[in-house]
């Protein structure tokens, strides 16, 4: 089956948005030009995606909208990619600035490394996009049926294999980025190419681009800050005497599934092989092009990589890839990691220079009281000469600053109530969730709001078992399609209904292994009655430098995932 092709009866209706979008255009630049209503239109609520662009609207307020007669509170979230994280402090203070002056004055640190606006009105969508641009940033395949933002360690200074992993990580998101017209003309020029004067192709992708979203990471072992293994394709950096040599090559990963229905499932990458440095972008494609052409059509829930590669099977995927290269993928070779977080504080690049890794709680930058988060980082960015990069745990690390300068940063953010991450317990630093409620029009729980307080009520029961300073991951989302890769996660947590969440347990702390549910339709309430006992009993029954999520299994509270199509539900 071939995206080149024309779209049949059997193909899913998105296939045909795409197929007659005229690469991506639709009647996106009519829709906004309509001011009888804050939404645009169905199809074109499709193809924005691919722009960067999700329509959403405040499900707080649904109901009195309903009782008045008016439409649903709509607005929009624009989601700026920043390959491998690194951005600089200039585009900190524009995005900043944009958040106050077009958004709801916040801005989101994603689990992808993006920046994302919440709130913005059509109005405004194309004068943000199109500064945002002006920032040497942009939006295009943040979302949508293509490649998004390529995920990389965003220290290039830890070491020079991580600078130059970083270089491969923008080299592949350059070359899988679409070629189409359709993003400058609706949002920086605002005037359409007429379609008779231009002859346009996707070389990668064709005109119905891909099946579903696609995703790559690059892992820098011992870390799998990125969690590889969660990614439809991810790069393991191999590193021998001391230099990177190339990567071994991970396919069919992917985090979503669906509540009842056992054909879903998330899954870890499987091990396909190793490239070089200079294989790695031709990798990227063929890859890409295997799933292109052999990826479902007609089922978008059996549409992302990972059930391509479970139906072909790791061989005859191998097979495809090879026939897109003019060399054959050689022997994985050996890596370990050692965890998935992020590592707080201080410290010293190979340049001489310093990195502080801040600890943003769900990657949500504001002020509220006396906690000045959004202003502290605001004028640090204002003196600070060197970067601001987005980790894949939703935090932010500001790089490359001078040690004369160091005391001027911990003196802004003690000022405005932003206190050493070691302040924090070893949960709430390892805790990652979702946007969800109010505005995802997916979410069937609380998720953002939710999770710091029950992280609160779970730290009474840590401190009692002693476990405070203990590294446990624990990750909430409000549906089952896993943006915080909750079935990652030692602890995870699965919106089921309002006040209700499936319980798994058992991720590796390493990013190796899935969880399993553990107990469904779980309250706060019962949800703390349930995992009190366990930390009592971690604390007291654990083996040396044993893992939460490894003892849950040797004591049988849960069986390990091996085989997902077989052992997530079964």
């Amino acid at each position: 089956m071939s995206s080149l092709a024309e779209p049949t009866d059997n193909f899913s209706k998105n296939e045909s948005i795409k197929t007659d979008s005229h690469f991506l255009r639709g009647t996106i630049l009519e829709g906004l030009a309509d001011q009888t209503t804050g939404a645009i239109s169905e199809a074109d609520t499709q193809l924005t995606k691919f722009h960067g662009i999700y329509q959403q609207d405040d499900r707080d307020i649904r109901a009195e909208r309903r009782k008045k007669k008016l439409e649903k509170a709509y607005s929009f979230m624009i989601r700026v990619r920043v390959p491998g994280g690194v951005s600089t402090a200039q585009q900190w203070l524009e995005m900043d600035r944009m958040a106050d002056m077009f958004a709801n004055g916040t801005l989101k640190l994603t689990t992808r490394q993006a920046y994302q606006l919440h709130g913005v009105l059509k109005g405004n969508l194309q004068r943000t996009i199109k500064e945002i641009n002006e920032a040497l940033l942009d939006t295009i395949a943040a979302c949508g049926d293509v490649n998004r933002n390529v995920m990389c360690n965003p220290n290039p200074y830890q070491s020079a294999v991580h600078a130059e992993a970083l270089k491969v990580a923008q080299a592949i998101s350059d070359h899988l980025t679409p070629r189409t017209g359709a993003y400058k003309e609706i949002w920086i020029d605002g005037k359409l190419i007429d379609e008779g004067q231009i002859e346009e192709e996707e070389p990668i992708y064709g005109k119905t681009y891909l099946p579903r979203k696609f995703k790559i990471a690059m892992a820098i072992p011992p870390s799998n800050d990125v969690d590889v293994f969660a990614h439809c394709l991810g790069f393991i950096a191999i590193v021998e005497a001391g230099k990177l040599v190339g990567f071994n090559v991970t396919v069919g990963g992917g985090m979503g599934m669906t509540h009842g229905n056992i054909k879903t499932y998330p899954r870890l990458a499987d091990l396909l092989g190793f490239c070089t440095v200079d294989q790695a972008v031709s990798v990227a494609e063929a890859v890409v092009k295997v799933q292109r052409d052999h990826g479902e059509r007609a089922d978008r829930k059996h549409a992302r990589l990972k059930y391509t590669v479970e139906d072909l099977g790791l061989d005859k995927f191998r097979d495809l890839v090879h026939e897109h290269l003019d060399f054959n993928l050689g022997a994985p070779r050996p890596f370990e990691f050692q965890h998935l977080g992020d590592r707080y504080g201080w410290s010293e690049g190979i340049n001489g220079k310093w990195n502080l890794n801040l600890f943003i709680q769900n990657g949500r930058v504001l002020d509220s009281g006396d906690f000045k988060l959004k202003t502290a980082l605001r004028e640090i960015a204002k003196e600070h000469s060197g970067d601001f990069r987005l980790s894949a745990n939703q935090n932010l690390l500001l790089g490359n600053v001078e040690e004369s300068h160091k005391a001027r940063i911990d003196e802004v953010l003690r000022a405005h109530g932003v206190f050493d991450p070691h302040t924090f317990s070893g949960l709430r630093l390892n805790s990652m969730a979702c946007v969800a409620l109010p505005t995802c029009g997916l979410a069937l729980s609380e998720s953002e709001r939710f999770l710091p307080g029950l992280v609160t009520r779970l730290e009474g029961s840590l401190d009692v078992a002693g476990l405070r300073e203990d590294e446990i991951v624990i990750r909430m989302t409000g549906c089952p399609n896993g943006c915080a890769r909750p079935y990652m996660a030692e602890i995870g947590f699965v919106g089921k209904a309002p006040g209700k969440y499936n319980l798994y347990l058992g991720g590796a702390f390493d990013g190796t292994r899935l969880n399993k549910l553990y107990l469904e339709n779980q309250t706060e309430d019962e949800i703390f009655a349930a995992l009190d006992p366990i930390f009592r009993g971690y604390a007291q029954e654990r083996e040396t430098g044993e893992r939460f999520g490894d003892y849950v299994i040797r004591v049988g509270l849960v069986k390990p995932v091996k085989v997902a199509k077989t052992d997530f539900h079964g």
